[in-house]
């Protein structure tokens, strides 16, 4: 929920968070995506359009003008540490990549970090994103990347 777009009022209570959170399901706003193993949860991808996500990077006006309307953002992962090491999160890309297209996104985004990055790993990293075909479009802070897959 950390990159979610919310009312101020929200975003201090864990409470509120989660009452949120269920509010936008609820509602139908795509919020992310769950791996399955035997039935069970054990992996976590959170991807919706972008305009649901506080901001995430500045981008440049102009480069904001080419990019097509529908954009939607990859913005994190969990992977339970015995299933981690096992592709888990390269297939989470490919089925938020898939499950954007089908809703009529464009464009997928991400910010990942290199693999030796300190913090910020919960957001994947350029080389898992590089191998799904996502290419380089710039730098979100310090040590985030901006990176896009045209999908039209």
């Amino acid at each position: 929920m950390v990159w979610r777009r919310m009312p101020s009022k929200h975003r201090r209570d864990k409470g509120c968070k989660k009452a949120a959170l269920k509010q936008r399901v609820e509602d139908g706003t795509p919020v992310g995506l769950l791996g399955y193993l035997d039935e069970r949860p054990v992996a976590w991808c959170s991807v919706g359009p972008r305009p649901s996500f506080r901001r995430l990077a500045e981008i440049e006006p102009d480069q904001l003008r080419k990019q097509p309307g529908n954009v939607w953002s990859i913005v994190c992962f969990y992977v339970q540490r015995a299933y981690r090491g096992q592709g888990l999160a390269a297939q989470l890309i490919e089925q938020a990549v898939a499950y954007a297209q089908a809703q009529g996104a464009e464009m997928v985004e991400a910010y990942p970090v290199e693999p030796e990055a300190p913090s910020y790993r919960f957001m994947g990293f350029i080389p898992q994103f590089a191998r799904a075909g996502f290419t380089m479009a710039g730098k979100a802070g310090g040590r985030r990347h901006i990176m896009q897959r045209r999908l039209r």
